[in-house]
């Protein structure tokens, strides 16, 4: 006869070693071997533990002190309290118009890097010839390093570049990309679609784990291609979306080489963005404290958009172990 889960946890408690009193038995010592594993661990650890906090835990902590403080790395701090923060936020505004790009870049590059992906991925997904080649051709811009890429569409994007040139066989003045306030932003954008590709490999890995089973049912059910790709397709798919469009939020209000290389923060500000912003306060002005406040504030518009965008994947976002 079985015993039930309630007698067997009462018999390992009566036979656990007690102490008198009533207390648990103390917990055994290491052995030797033990402790040799553990020593071996921190060891192979240690060289990530020295990184982080020398390279990346130690300079944050810092930064949140330098951000209070007027300093320029050549003469002691002076200790401003929350100023820095204050003169972003009320007295600058270089500091909002950069915000305001940044926020145009973020909410156009991504998505539409999203949809590019989804495109692709499901066009490669299909049963043609050379999809393999496809597949290569299209993760290579990715591989691409971005000085490269930025020089290239340089090129490409000037007033008398292939661009426009293939503008004008159409009979559309082209207008000048880089040089025109109205048009740098969609530039920059055009430029964060040329790195779809890894987007693209993650979606497609998505969908081929897929069970054709889900396909055949459709068929059976009268469903065409593209009631199957909003009814299987898409909400299996939703958890890579996800992860993509939080690294997609991520690295857009981060953008920092493209603008750097391409324009700098030109026309008049009008491609200016937050990194590059507290770049050139921090090593051009020398005004680090004020460059920490900023990159503070970046740091919490991030966080916010991603507590959004996990707020909101419930109502989309659908796992395999879910049931709703």
């Amino acid at each position: 006869m079985t015993a039930t889960l309630g007698e067997a946890f009462g018999a390992a408690r009566a036979t656990s070693p007690r102490r008198p009193g009533g207390r648990s038995a103390p917990r055994q010592k290491l052995t030797r071997r033990r402790k040799v594993e553990a020593r071996y661990f921190w060891l192979f650890i240690s060289p990530w533990l020295i990184g982080f906090v020398g390279f990346l835990l130690g300079p944050m902590i810092a930064s949140v002190y330098i951000s209070l403080t007027e300093w320029d790395s050549f003469t002691p701090p002076q200790f401003v309290g929350f100023d820095n923060y204050t003169r972003a936020l009320t007295d600058d505004p270089i500091f909002w118009k950069a915000l305001g790009n940044t926020f145009f870049y973020a909410l156009v590059s991504v998505p539409l890097g999203l949809v590019i992906g989804v495109w692709l991925a499901n066009l490669l997904n299909k049963k043609v010839r050379g999809r393999k080649l496809f597949r290569t051709f299209i993760y290579l811009p990715t591989l691409v390093p971005l000085v490269a890429t930025a020089m290239v569409f340089k090129m490409v994007l000037a007033p008398s570049g292939p661009l426009n040139d293939l503008l004008g066989v159409v009979g559309v003045q082209g207008p000048d990309w880089l040089l025109d306030p109205t048009w740098v932003k969609p530039a920059l954008v055009v430029l964060s679609a040329w790195g779809a590709g890894g987007a693209t490999v993650l979606l497609l890995s998505a969908m081929n784990g897929i069970p054709k089973e889900f396909y055949e049912a459709a068929e059976i059910d009268g469903a065409g291609p593209i009631r199957q790709f909003w009814s299987i397709t898409f909400p299996q798919i939703t958890p890579i979306i996800f992860f993509n469009l939080i690294m997609g939020l991520i690295g857009a209000f981060q953008i920092f080489g493209q603008v750097y290389i391409l324009t700098s923060g030109g026309p008049d500000n009008a491609s200016m963005m937050m990194v590059p912003l507290l770049f050139r306060e921090a090593f051009s002005f020398y005004h680090f404290g004020y460059a920490s406040a900023i990159a503070w504030l970046l740091f919490l518009v991030i966080i916010v958009f991603t507590i959004i965008a996990f707020r909101t994947s419930k109502k989309w976002v659908f796992y395999e172990t879910e049931v709703r």
